[in-house]
């Protein structure tokens, strides 16, 4: 659950606030993985961190990988 943003009545919560979350839970490790990760909102290429995310909506991490 993210949280809400003070003086909020509904929380807009963007692509970069979910990706904060999940650093704050699981440490800053991850942040050299998520820099060079892509993301898919419900299906979609994500290049904007700013992009509201939809309640309901799935995030999908791509993580550098090699070969092709």
């Amino acid at each position: 659950m993210l949280p809400r943003r003070a003086g909020a009545g509904s929380a807009s919560v963007s692509v970069a606030d979910v990706l904060e979350a999940v650093l704050s839970l699981h440490g800053e490790r991850l942040a050299q993985v998520l820099a060079a990760s892509g993301f898919l909102l419900d299906g979609i290429a994500v290049r904007d961190r700013n992009t509201e995310v939809g309640e309901g909506a799935q995030l999908d991490v791509l993580p550098p990988f090699a070969g092709g």
